[in-house]
């Protein structure tokens, strides 16, 4: 089916142009116009490459900041265990710690398998963290608790 054809009138200067432009082989008057008026009524493509980039780098930065919280939530949580872990557990006597050794590997197996499980599914911790705010890493202060 042909393409509706469509006459114009153009200000010299602009048809110098377009003139000039075209005077190149391959390259025609109608895929000129075309381009343009793509471009025209396609709000995205008449953003440049740098509005296009920041807008990219700014999702990026909310991702960045999104995994700057998670790093800092896991890091207070192991700090807040091993300081309660360290503060209430006494020390295994000497003939008691082969078995406290197996029946604590036998333990630390299972906590993997279901890390591993929470892991693959969408409902575990990490996934009732993505509604908390995004703060800034720098206000976590484990010394402070």
């Amino acid at each position: 089916m042909a393409k509706p054809r469509v006459n114009l009138r153009l200000p010299h200067k602009l048809h110098a142009e377009l003139e000039r432009r075209t005077s190149m082989p391959g390259v025609t008057k109608a895929k000129v116009v075309e381009d343009a008026l793509s471009r025209y009524f396609d709000p995205d493509a008449n953003l440049v490459l740098e509005e296009r980039l920041l807008r990219r780098m700014d999702a990026f930065d909310r991702r960045q900041g999104e995994i700057e919280r998670d790093t800092a939530l896991c890091l207070e949580t192991l700090a807040h265990f091993v300081f309660y872990w360290l503060t209430r557990t006494e020390p295994i006597p000497e003939g008691e710690r082969d078995a406290a050794h197996a029946l604590g590997q036998r333990r630390f197996d299972h906590f993997i398998q279901q890390v591993a499980k929470k892991l693959g599914n969408e409902r575990g911790v990490a996934a009732r963290l993505d509604g908390m705010p995004v703060q800034n890493a720098d206000h976590v202060n484990p010394a402070s608790d």
